[in-house]
């Protein structure tokens, strides 16, 4: 089988790598902050979220802190596996060009 069948699409996009890559290793992380980590703007943060909840690699929880909105990002398990997975093909991708 050849390792670039078991990279993902949805991975393909430097933001998306680095929201799951930060998930990885974070329970959470809130909104300013994951934007202000991938330096990218509001709308663009928004819409690759989107795209990585709708697949079903991420839940999002909004709520409040006093009266100002916090949103939270969390990993799901299918989104570890997937991650894993990608993450996999990738090295041995990189080791079978060696």
């Amino acid at each position: 089988m050849n390792p670039i069948d078991n990279l993902n699409k949805i991975f393909d996009s430097r933001v998306r790598l680095g929201i799951m890559s930060t998930l990885m290793v974070n329970a959470q992380i809130n909104f300013n902050d994951l934007k202000m980590l991938m330096d990218i703007t509001d709308g663009n943060l928004a819409s690759h979220v989107k795209s990585l909840e709708e697949n079903g690699y991420i839940k999002i929880h909004k709520g409040f802190i006093g009266k100002k909105t916090n949103t939270t990002y969390a990993i799901t398990k299918t989104g570890q596996k997937a991650f894993q997975q990608h993450l996999s093909a990738l090295e041995k991708m990189i080791k079978g060009i060696k």
